[in-house]
């Protein structure tokens, strides 16, 4: 697993980030501004940064552009905006950026840019898939219209916590003398419980499993009663 630098002033994309990197296993620290994202960079010394171009003291190419001609530049670097042009991007990617996002992110192009970022700095396991580019620009990744706040904005930015496994019986221990509905709400709390507990709290595995969309299955979870909040507790108390 990497570590990797997430830089962007909006403080809902970058929880966000963190949660979804962080779900994959991955050390991530974050910065909302140029200046932290050089301290970062001198403290950590990530494997890989996902750097937003709109900021306002420095703006993200500038920063690229520092980092550079100092010979800092040691790490893939994965522009994002949602207003940036192309002249932009293929800016970003002369001066050495590796790829570009365009906001809104789908978590799965999210994963597959870092992927392939990762693989190019020989943190990866996995051969890279080539981007998806259109004419005139190079290394550029275009992304399919999803609102990237959508889980931040239901789960606050907090992770879901791992559910500890219940045994068979008491998975089979359901109230049949209610309505249909509040029956079905049940057996899926426990459906839903059971897999979060089998994949280790893992929401990418469990969206995988279950044939959910990600954020479909965080309101899911979140209709169901299961705690969103109980996961960071967890996770400071290990």
């Amino acid at each position: 697993m990497a570590n990797i630098l997430v830089v962007d002033d909006e403080l809902g994309i970058r929880d966000l980030l963190s949660e979804i990197l962080n779900d994959e296993g991955h050390t991530v620290e974050l910065a909302e501004n140029a200046a932290q994202a050089r301290a970062a960079r001198q403290r950590m010394r990530p494997d890989l940064v996902l750097l937003d171009i709109w900021m306002p003291d420095t703006d993200g190419v500038t920063l690229l552009k520092e980092w550079s001609t100092t010979g800092l530049l040691t790490m893939p670097v994965i522009m994002m905006s949602g207003h940036a042009t192309i002249e932009t991007a293929v800016e970003a990617t002369k001066i050495g950026a590796h790829s570009f996002l365009e906001k809104p992110i789908t978590m799965q192009k999210l994963l597959k840019a870092v992927e392939a970022g990762l693989a190019r700095n020989g943190g990866g396991a996995a051969a890279a898939a080539v981007p998806l580019r259109k004419p005139g620009m190079a290394g550029v990744v275009p992304m399919p219209v999803q609102e990237l706040t959508v889980e931040a904005a239901m789960t606050g930015g907090q992770a879901i916590p791992p559910v500890v496994e219940m045994g068979p019986q008491a998975r089979q221990m359901f109230e049949l003398d209610k309505p249909l509905r509040d029956a079905r709400d049940e057996f899926e709390k426990c459906y839903f419980e059971f897999h979060l507990a089998k994949e280790g709290g893992s929401m990418t595995r469990v969206a995988e499993k279950t044939g959910l969309e990600r954020t479909h299955l965080y309101r899911k979870l979140k209709q169901l009663g299961v705690d969103l909040s109980r996961g960071k507790r967890d996770r400071s108390a290990a």
